[in-house]
């Protein structure tokens, strides 16, 4: 058996040594060692759900707090810890359901600006006798917040290549959105075509993302009396089961096997009930063409 077991350490020896020589491989692993992805999934997910400019153990810590205090409230609302660890679960989901609330809310607030900084940059190129490039930037350091760094970091890279092409895909990659995306295009298509139809094409581009911002508040307006509907989802359940400690043998009748039952059934369906609401009355996002 010893000997069994030097001759796989061995034969292990030759194939690392092998390996490192043939293939330039490295590291004590049988094949080639992966390279890292500049993000970590944890990092994807914090920058998906809006928390990429916030430290993670900040968002970990604000995580653990309302699990625990879920978990509290369930295991002594419902005398038992299964209740309070779906309801630790779920109330986890709060720092997320705040940031994305909040990213939406700052990503709604630059689509809107998008009209009337194409309107502006139509004026300085237009009236002004602005460059294309020299207007963008101009009017980009009077956007939003939201908006103003991915302006900022464009110049600089224009700054530094006089490259438009590569200015305008450095604003793509650090807005990440269509419309921003248009809006890059038609700048580049009219920087480099240049003649008379760079006003009007940038009318045009205005007025479209006019009628879109239209039709989405049409849309949010219509979704007004649902999202208030939709609390009733959490509130009136939760009402009832307040009411129920104080009818009978209240918090006992909770603690009892049938009622441990009855009560993750019913935090399982409101809980489904809650996200399946919020995701059928989701905006549609517009996919991105030139991202």
């Amino acid at each position: 058996m010893i000997f069994l077991l030097i001759a796989v350490i061995a034969g292990y020896g030759v194939h690392l040594l092998y390996s490192s020589w043939a293939f330039g491989w490295s590291g004590p692993r049988p094949g080639p060692q992966r390279e890292r992805e500049s993000t970590d999934r944890l990092t994807e997910l914090l920058d998906n759900a809006g928390l990429g400019d916030l430290d993670q153990r900040a968002v970990l810590g604000a995580t653990l707090v309302f699990a625990i205090v879920g978990f509290a409230f369930g295991t002594l609302l419902f005398a038992g810890p299964l209740a309070g660890l779906i309801l630790a679960l779920f109330a986890a989901t709060t720092p997320f359901g705040a940031a994305r609330l909040r990213h939406e809310r700052l990503r709604n607030q630059a689509h809107q600006a998008w009209p009337s900084l194409i309107e502006e940059i139509r004026l300085l190129t237009g009236t002004l006798g602005r460059s294309i490039p020299q207007a963008t930037f101009e009017v980009g350091g009077r956007a939003p917040e939201s908006l103003r760094v991915a302006f900022a970091e464009a110049e600089r890279e224009w700054l530094i290549s006089t490259d438009f092409a590569r200015a305008l895909d450095v604003l793509k990659t650090q807005l990440s959105h269509n419309t921003a995306d248009v809006v890059a295009e038609t700048l580049l298509t009219a920087h480099e075509l240049g003649g008379g139809e760079v006003g009007r094409r940038l009318q045009a581009l205005a007025e479209d993302r006019l009628t879109d911002q239209q039709h989405r508040r049409d849309a949010a307006a219509r979704q007004a009396g649902v999202r208030f509907a939709r609390w009733f989802v959490l509130i009136v359940p939760l009402g009832m089961a307040l009411a129920g400690l104080s009818i009978g043998n209240g918090r006992d009748a909770y603690a009892t096997g049938s009622g441990q039952l009855l009560v993750v059934m019913a935090l399982v369906l409101i809980i489904s009930c809650w996200v399946w609401a919020g995701r059928i009355m989701r905006l549609p996002v517009e996919e991105r063409v030139f991202g």
